[in-house]
């Protein structure tokens, strides 16, 4: 009979207590060397979606990666055999994400390309691709594999490009995604998956190491090559999460990234309504939006820098009633939808009442139609 070293409680908390103390010592090595890596990884304050207010290092994703490794050597066989292909193919989401870092001239579309690549990497290294959504007469095309494929290479893509978009205050994409990888933990265990499970938590392990660099005195940004790595990692769970387990709800696995997937749908398509460039940058994010019209009024008292951090951490646990809501309706499709829907509407509901001052429906501030 086959013999699994499925992880064990004190094995599962000794990688990730690596995880989480190499990534953080690694992210405070980069932080006190800052004078000889700067010239290239210092993210500058110029910029119409820059809110910090002093020179900082953009390359904390390199620290995650590397702390993640280190984990990766102090778990069982089974969370290894899952974790390295997330290791191998994030890598063209990951380096290119580095490389607009230090270069800053890597475009929105290369990018892009870069992390649907890295779904398809990760498919060509497991086989594994989106098979089903819980939607009639879609996953009848799903059956075919060419259609799986590139339905998770945008996917996987839409999913990173979700968490660089949302990368934009202290604490607020890595307590986000710390949270959604917890709540991914959560359903895996809930399933009776436990080496998904366990992958979960040294992934969210590794991203807590960075929160305590970056949150709450922002001494180290994530960068794209961060925010890339750690969308990608989300996205490839989700995915394993669906095709591990053929009781869980697609629904309810979207339901715990419903955030971030929200923030770029509706960013796309306000854009659009403005016949603005889709990649075009602005300051009318969520998070931007929370900060002007409720932060800076609330703490107005405070620095600038202190009400950047109050900002992410307030955006960021938002999460938190997405992954209860997804674990509480995991095995039921119906709800999970409900919760979906719910959640995305109340995203645009709170947008609405920051743009137009009052409270209005949902619905139809989505129908409207600006006049030029």
């Amino acid at each position: 009979m086959a013999h699994f070293n499925l992880p064990t409680p004190t094995g599962l908390v000794n990688a990730m207590l690596w995880g989480f103390a190499s990534t953080f010592a690694l992210c405070v090595l980069l932080v006190l060397t800052k004078r000889w890596h700067g010239k290239l990884s210092m993210d500058f304050t110029d910029g119409v979606q820059k809110f910090h207010t002093a020179p900082t290092p953009r390359i904390g994703g390199i620290p995650i990666v590397l702390g993640l490794l280190v984990a990766w050597s102090q778990t069982t066989a089974e969370v290894q055999t899952v974790l390295t292909p997330i290791l191998i193919a994030g890598l063209p989401a990951f380096v290119f994400g580095v490389a607009e870092d230090l270069t800053k001239r890597v475009g929105v579309t290369q990018r892009l390309l870069a992390t649907m690549a890295s779904g398809v990497l990760a498919w060509w290294l497991t086989g594994q691709s989106l098979s089903r959504v819980d939607v009639w007469g879609v996953d009848w095309f799903m059956g075919f594999t060419a259609v799986s494929v590139v339905f998770t290479a945008f996917a996987v893509g839409g999913v990173a490009n979700s968490i660089n978009i949302i990368d934009g205050f202290n604490g607020l994409a890595s307590t986000a995604s710390t949270l959604a990888f917890l709540g991914y933990a959560a359903m895996a265990w809930q399933l009776g998956d436990p080496t998904l499970a366990g992958v979960a938590f040294i992934l969210a392990a590794c991203v807590w190491g960075f929160f305590w660099v970056n949150w709450p005195l922002g001494k180290l940004f994530l960068g794209d090559g961060g925010s890339y790595f750690i969308g990608f990692a989300l996205a490839w769970l989700a995915v394993l999460m669906i095709e591990r387990n053929s009781t869980v709800s697609a629904f309810a696995v979207l339901t715990v990234c419903v955030h971030p997937v929200t923030e770029v749908l509706f960013s796309i398509y306000r854009r659009k309504i403005k016949k603005m460039h889709p990649g075009q940058p602005d300051r009318m994010h969520f998070h931007s939006l929370v900060k002007r019209r409720y932060v800076a009024r609330w703490f107005g008292h405070y620095s600038n820098a202190v009400r950047n951090s109050i900002t992410g951490a307030l955006i960021g646990f938002m999460t938190l009633v997405a992954c209860v809501l997804a674990n509480l309706t995991c095995d039921s499709g119906p709800k999970a939808l409900a919760a979906l829907v719910a959640l995305a509407l109340g995203y645009v509901a709170l947008y609405a009442r920051m743009v137009r001052h009052h409270w209005c429906s949902p619905i139809t501030f989505l129908l409207y139609k600006p006049s030029h």
